[in-house]
């Protein structure tokens, strides 16, 4: 049975239009079902222009593209997200922080339901301060918890706080762990990602403009976290794992850890280095798409 995806919200079966303003895209201005129906797979990350190579990553990887190949911004008319398409897979960009990406998966949710499409799959891809972990390191996330290692999201609604499920799809998780164990290329775990409102005080950091505590406090505080079963830190999976329960879409989040933060608190490795970090979600993510299209 085709899985479609789920609205929670009965007020928009009343509007004759619904504009998808950060998007720059309105169901009275395009043909959702043809721009997007054909979509299995979104891959949404923080920035633009990874996103971008991304889809040009995966257009090539797919046999849909090559080199010097132009994928135009889909929501070129907005300077607040990037859209980017290439067949069945659709890259989107969603900025820092839980208020950021939840704008944008409000938008993207119901562009998918007005687009009619069925067997979506959702991958967060992106990069995270590790606990215990080598820099370099991918952790594909079992559950999101918060600053106090509670799986939860916690979002204030008229007034009144609603807590909500941040578990993800166990069985997808276990799928991009074989596909990392094929590629054989970077040291890949499944672990708990906490997720923060604030990238200094909010993850322990001790270089922030403001920090009043110290380091063996910060040093408690994170191995409480490692010995809570969280291995990465970040700040957008939280609110996306909640978000897409309640939309019944199966969804992951992959991230590459860039430090290790029981070490240090600065991202130090060279431009390239990172570089190179950055793309192994996208190499983990793009192998399980062309498996899952039976292209390996």
């Amino acid at each position: 049975r085709e899985n479609f995806i789920h609205l929670c919200n009965p007020h928009l079966e009343k509007m004759k239009e619904d504009i998808l303003y950060h998007f720059a895209l309105g169901t009275g201005t395009h043909d959702f079902p043809a721009l997007f129906g054909d979509v299995k797979f979104v891959c949404v990350g923080g920035s633009p222009s990874r996103m971008k190579a991304f889809i040009a990553y995966i257009a090539e990887e797919l046999g849909l593209g090559g080199p010097g190949c132009d994928y135009p911004n889909i929501c070129a008319g907005t300077d607040r997200y990037a859209m980017y398409k290439v067949g069945p897979v659709l890259s989107v960009s969603h900025g820092m922080g839980i208020p950021s990406i939840s704008i944008m998966l409000h938008e993207l949710i119901k562009l998918l339901y007005h687009a009619k499409c069925s067997d979506i799959t959702i991958i967060r891809i992106g990069t995270s301060g590790g606990i215990g972990l080598e820099p370099g390191s991918v952790v594909i996330t079992r559950q999101s918890v918060d600053a106090t290692f509670k799986p939860q999201f916690e979002q204030v609604v008229l007034g009144k706080t609603v807590i909500r499920s941040t578990n993800l799809d166990e069985q997808l998780a276990k799928e991009l762990m074989q596909c990392s164990k094929e590629i054989n290329q970077f040291n890949t775990v499944i672990g708990n990602t906490m997720c923060t409102l604030d990238f200094y005080e909010g993850q322990g950091r001790l270089d922030g403009a403001i920090c009043l505590y110290n380091e063996e406090e910060k040093l408690q505080y994170l191995k409480e976290a490692y010995d809570s079963g969280v291995r990465n830190i970040e700040m957008e999976s939280s609110v996306f794992a909640a978000m897409c329960n309640l939309s019944g879409v199966k969804a992951a989040v992959v991230c590459v850890t860039l430090l290790n933060r029981l070490e240090g608190d600065q991202i130090s490795s060279s431009h390239d280095v990172l570089v190179e970090y950055q793309q192994r979600p996208q190499k983990l993510v793009g192998y399980f798409i062309k498996k899952s299209l039976g292209k390996v």
